[in-house]
């Protein structure tokens, strides 16, 4: 119970009166620091809660940036491979997103503001296998700015694919800092800086990751080998580009990043999802025997006699043909389609003595009609020609062989003239095919204008691969832009008749796996020796191209997928025949029947015929580096010498059991034969045994 304790009443009027009591003062004394505690528990309580807020956004934050094994910041984003490791950097160079505008809504992850402006950015996570995750990136403008670029970094990592070029290496080295040019089909003889006529929107690394650039893209490419990026960037200002007819004009860039387990397998992904395939396989006999052309030994200067005593030669020598190519310069004028009288006075009587001596034929042709020529005015009056930007004029171009207009393949009339004097040679004169030469993008005129409206440029090749349709069995073509579909053989580029990476012998292995890796399998590597232009060819006697060059040339073509002379084993000395005839001859009995089995394969899967090494390693970082071997298949090694005055080559053997074309075997791989002796009218290759 409560106990009340009396007071005295003095003491009660004390406590009462005007003095204040002491007690009263004790109090207040004390009170005090006991407020301000009070109210100093109410600071820290009120900063804990802004404290937990702060936390708990940022914590929503740090989760709604991450999606599947992909990071986001507003810089760009960053993915790692199911072991945690970094795989792909990217990074947002053009703007920064606003993070306060993001939202996360099951696999899709999009902000609305960059630090310039609205936007519609959204990266999508897709799972196609268990052994695959894809991100769907893309970066729309929706007002006034004129270009997106996103910078990718390497990673430590080997980078492959693209584009073909002059200067071809395996792994893709770029050099210097360029910055983004229109990614668009060049020829790269006449500019040796640029993109080549063979290139496609595709990269692939060795810590497999692999991207893919969406067709819609107005796609330049640039790169900085200090930093080791590369520059991806979408712009319609200053650029060949054009937004399609009632399309805003805002840039936008979009594409897909795919990581898999290995990079041979995210290959394989990759080439059944995003490329088509040919619809069937190419004459056997172009795989099996050699094809002969006039360029390199009679240019421009090739004549009915000529060719009657090349194909004579070729007989006596021993040699078969799948085909004899004559080349430039058969007609009067460029532009035109039948025989130039003084040249070839009787051509059909010419056609009926090849055909005696087993010989087909197929003729040169290209997109060009010269003003000078009679079919000018036709195709002008028909309006057959890409046309200036107003539409109403043809627009003149300059080539190797002129000036002249380019026929419009956009437009079905020019298809059906083009193709109708095509079929009038087939026709007339019984051949076989044609070598379809140029198509490049970098031949259009810098403004133009065409039927159907080019938002990218690089349609143009398509649209020219196209023409090749009807004589693909034996067709030639040296351009490619989504038309791996296109079953003929895609010949790279001319070569010069020297040594170097830069359109040389070492280039061929380079430029031959990297256009495989773009969906290219009938390979058609050029002239043996390169086309002994002045000035362009290294050592030899009477215009030749080098002795030595000559032969390891040779050897190396014979395993490629098909090989194609123009100068003769003859020009040179019998002990040249004589390798050219072993060479051929396994070529015929090694190595076709086996690009044989895989190019009907090639019709379903698309995987390359000649193979990089990775192919069948993937944990071989020694592997990924290799740019002198390759592989035909997956157990075929061919390890051609490539330096002049060698007999001898290191050769790398990945991890297997392999038998030499000597019968030795090696089978504690992988493996490093240092000094393996190959003697001149050698090459060496290997067997996989299982």
């Amino acid at each position: 119970m409560y106990q009340i304790v009396p007071v005295a009443p003095g003491e009660q009027q004390m406590a009462g009166g005007p003095g204040g009591s002491p007690l009263k003062k004790k109090l207040s004394h004390e009170g005090r620091p006991l407020v301000m505690a009070s109210m100093l528990g109410c600071v820290l309580v009120l900063a804990a809660v802004v404290a937990w807020c702060y936390y708990s956004v940022s914590l929503r934050k740090t989760q709604l940036f991450k999606i599947a094994l992909l990071d986001l910041n507003k810089d760009g984003f960053i993915i790692h491979n199911q072991a945690g490791a970094v795989v792909f950097t990217m990074a947002f160079r053009s703007g920064t997103l606003d993070v306060d505008s993001c939202s996360k809504e099951g696999d899709i992850l999009s902000c609305t503001q960059s630090d310039s402006g609205k936007l519609n950015f959204f990266i999508q996570t897709v799972r196609p296998k268990d052994t695959v995750i894809c991100y769907r990136v893309r970066w729309e403008e929706l007002q006034n700015k004129h270009l997106v670029e996103h910078v990718m970094a390497y990673n430590d990592s080997h980078w492959y694919g693209g584009a073909e070029t002059a200067t071809q290496y395996w792994p893709i080295r770029f050099q210097g800092e360029e910055e983004p040019q229109p990614f668009i089909a060049s020829d790269v003889y006449s500019n040796r800086n640029a993109f080549g006529g063979i290139l496609e929107r595709y990269w692939l690394s060795s810590n497999a990751t692999a991207i893919k650039i969406n067709d819609s893209v107005p796609f330049h490419l640039g790169w900085s080998e200090k930093n080791r990026t590369l520059r991806f960037q979408a712009r319609y200002q200053d650029s060949p580009f054009r937004p399609l007819e009632r399309q805003q004009t805002f840039p936008e860039l979009s594409y897909r990043v795919c990581v898999g387990s290995d990079v041979t397998s995210i290959h394989k992904y990759m080439v059944r999802r995003y490329f088509t395939k040919p619809i069937k396989v190419p004459s056997a006999d172009l795989f099996k025997k050699p094809v002969w052309s006039t360029w390199a030994i009679y240019k421009t200067a090739v004549t009915q006699e000529k060719l009657l005593r090349y194909a004579a030669d070729i007989t006596r020598h021993g040699f078969n043909c799948s085909h004899l190519e004559l080349d430039d310069r058969y007609t009067a004028d460029y532009g035109e389609f039948d025989f130039d009288p003084q040249k070839f006075p009787n051509a059909s009587g010419m056609f009926d003595k090849l055909r005696e001596g087993g010989f087909q034929v197929t003729l040169w042709t290209h997109p060009f009609i010269n003003y000078d020529s009679i079919n000018f005015g036709a195709a002008v009056e028909k309006e057959l020609f890409v046309r200036e930007p107003g539409g109403e004029l043809p627009a003149l171009v300059r080539w190797w062989n002129g000036i002249g207009g380019i026929l419009d393949f956009t437009n079905p009339d020019a298809r059906e003239w083009y193709s109708s004097n095509l079929h009038m040679l087939k026709s007339r004169y019984g051949v076989t095919s044609f070598k379809f030469d140029a198509g490049e993008t970098s031949y259009l005129p810098r403004q133009f204008s065409t039927l159907g409206p080019l938002s990218n440029p690089s349609t143009f090749t398509r649209r020219y691969t196209e023409m090749a349709i009807p004589f693909m069995e034996h067709a030639e073509l040296r351009v490619g832009y989504q038309s791996q579909n296109i079953s003929c053989f895609f010949r790279i580029i001319d070569r010069d008749s020297v040594w170097g990476y830069e359109l040389g012998l070492k280039s061929i292995i380079p430029t031959v796996l990297t256009i495989g890796i773009l969906g290219y399998q009938f390979v058609l590597p050029d002239m043996i020796g390169g086309n002994a232009y002045p000035n362009h060819t290294a050592g030899g006697l009477n215009g030749l191209p080098d002795r030595e060059l000559y032969i390891r040339w040779l050897e190396l073509s014979a395993f490629m997928p098909a090989m194609q002379f123009s100068i003769p084993p003859w020009a040179y000395d019998n002990e040249v025949v004589k390798i050219a005839q072993k060479f051929t001859g396994l070529h015929e009995t090694l190595v076709a029947p086996k690009v044989l089995e895989l190019a009907h394969v090639v019709l379903d899967t698309g995987d390359p015929i000649i193979r990089p090494l990775w192919w069948i390693a993937n944990d071989d970082e020694a592997a990924y580096k290799i740019d002198s071997q390759f592989l035909i298949g997956d157990d075929l090694m061919v390890a051609p010498v490539l330096e002049p005055g060698k007999q001898e080559r290191d050769i790398y053997l990945p991890a297997g059991r392999w038998k030499s074309y000597k019968g030795e075997h090696y089978d504690k791989g992988p493996m490093y034969l240092t000094d393996y002796p190959v003697d001149l009218d050698e090459i060496a290759f290997f067997t996989r045994v299982l």
